[in-house]
């Protein structure tokens, strides 16, 4: 699946793919300071992305049944970092500000190496690095949003991958959050 999705992801003309945005709602900006990637939301279709849907709905309802975290829906784009991009140290989710449970990257790159940067680090307490996680196809990686800060290094290639969310209904007077 992450070969057919890294086809489907390259084959996608450069003028569909949108600059990194930090924020959310009106708090929404671009910060290349922070945040130098390129991103595009995945639909239901085409076929690759439907699958990757229906693959992660599947570990939706598993998560639910096995750990009761009550996973509502799941959103995820194509993150393309380029030659020199990154994405600073950042959490996903804000503790009880977000609907934000569960981050995932699926990385969708064959043959990276470590001189290759765009690592994934992630940080526990006082900044201590708990894992460093090298981009390789088929990997997927799955933390809680509220409390990992992690990063993205400096990629010296081309990079692919798959960053989602996993997410509660943080719904009020029975209007389903966020609307889409």
């Amino acid at each position: 699946m992450a070969g057919q999705l890294f086809d489907h992801a390259n084959a996608i003309p450069a003028q569909h793919w949108n600059t990194a945005a930090i924020g959310r709602a009106e708090q929404q900006t671009i910060n290349t300071l922070v945040r130098t990637d390129r991103i595009l939301w995945l639909r239901k279709e085409p076929q690759p992305e439907h699958d990757y849907l229906k693959l992660m709905d599947e570990l939706r309802v598993a998560i639910n049944r096995d750990l009761f975290l009550g996973l509502f829906d799941y959103e995820c784009h194509f993150a393309h970092y380029p030659k020199g991009a990154f994405y600073k140290k950042h959490l996903d989710a804000f503790k009880g500000r977000s609907n934000r449970r569960l981050t995932t990257v699926m990385y969708l790159n064959e043959n990276w190496t470590d001189s290759d940067g765009g690592q994934l680090v992630i940080y526990g307490e006082r900044g201590k690095v708990l894992e460093t996680v090298k981009p390789e196809r088929g990997t997927l990686v799955v933390f809680l949003s509220e409390k990992f800060v992690h990063e993205v290094l400096r990629s010296n290639r081309d990079r692919l991958s798959i960053t989602g969310w996993f997410r509660i209904n943080a719904s009020v007077s029975g209007i389903v959050d966020p609307p889409r």
